[in-house]
């Protein structure tokens, strides 16, 4: 697939993101947050566009670049939004998105992924560590081991001569977000993009994108509500959001989902991986429509 159209793919991906509504517990286009508003979400969508373009275009396979690109497309969106508000997204589109600049058919984009993910270097890993303090996003790294927030931490992953995949791999068990980077993507391509691919069939493009959303929110604990308040209270929220599917079909499901919404907003529970993940399966179901 050519760069041009994986880049509008991407942006049309992260504007139907945050369009659904009511998504419950993140920002939407009738929810804003006091730091950060729905539209903030689409001029960062928009301004991604350019540096996909460039990261998928003459792509070297054993050198992708992905964590320049990753820090490219923070650095941009940074410019215009002073929040991170697509740090999660850049992280996880952008391996998916060179790895189809450089497939012949859709069924190769895992194993690319993976080839490229394998293939990146220790540039990659601190412009990711770069890329992270820009968008001054907390939880990813900050432990014991290559802190993001050590003055010291790039010239430790030097001489350990470590990668973004090992530094990722490090960080699966706290991140969501790593561990699909790092582990074959099973949350989008095996939860997110099958569900959407065949509700965007049958349904609006809301009510497709809020129901990927909630089965990804029901099948995985989002690793952002885990890091603020407990892998328990992450597990109470996928059990309440697989309670909230139950009633899928019924005339007042879109009342109990704006309910679950409220409940969450009010209750700062914000399933932020969960968006960022949707994000990524919106983007390969789109992908798989348009790859020939």
């Amino acid at each position: 697939m050519n760069a041009d159209e994986i880049a509008k793919i991407a942006q049309i991906a992260s504007a139907l993101e945050v369009s659904g509504y009511p998504k419950p517990g993140n920002v939407h286009r009738t929810r804003n947050y006091d730091d950060m508003v729905f539209e903030d979400f689409l001029i960062s969508g928009i301004v991604i566009g350019d540096t996909i373009r460039e990261a998928c275009t003459n792509v070297d396979v054993k050198n992708p670049q992905l964590g320049k690109y990753i820090l490219q497309a923070v650095g941009e969106t940074d410019g215009w939004i002073k929040n991170n508000t697509n740090l999660g997204i850049v992280m996880i589109l952008m391996p998916i998105a060179v790895a189809s600049a450089v497939s012949d058919s859709f069924e190769d984009i895992r194993e690319n992924i993976k080839l490229l993910m394998g293939n990146t270097s220790v540039d990659d890993a601190c412009d990711l560590y770069d890329a992270i303090n820009i968008a001054d996003a907390g939880g990813m790294g900050a432990q014991d081991e290559y802190d993001v927030a050590s003055d010291d931490a790039k010239r430790e992953l030097r001489e350990n001569n470590q990668s973004m995949f090992d530094v990722l791999k490090i960080s699966a068990p706290w991140d969501m977000i790593a561990r699909e980077m790092t582990d074959d993507m099973p949350a989008v391509f095996e939860v997110g993009y099958p569900v959407y691919h065949k509700l965007k069939q049958e349904k609006s493009q809301n009510e497709a994108c809020i129901l990927t959303f909630l089965t990804i929110l029901s099948h995985i604990p989002d690793t952002l509500i885990s890091r603020k308040y407990g892998s328990d209270e992450a597990l109470k929220i996928s059990m309440m959001t697989r309670d909230v599917l139950k009633l899928e079909g019924s005339e007042d499901f879109m009342d109990m989902v704006k309910e679950f919404d409220d409940y969450l907003f009010e209750n700062h529970y914000n399933p932020g991986t969960t968006a960022d993940l949707t994000a990524a399966s919106i983007f390969v179901s789109y992908l798989k429509s348009n790859f020939r």
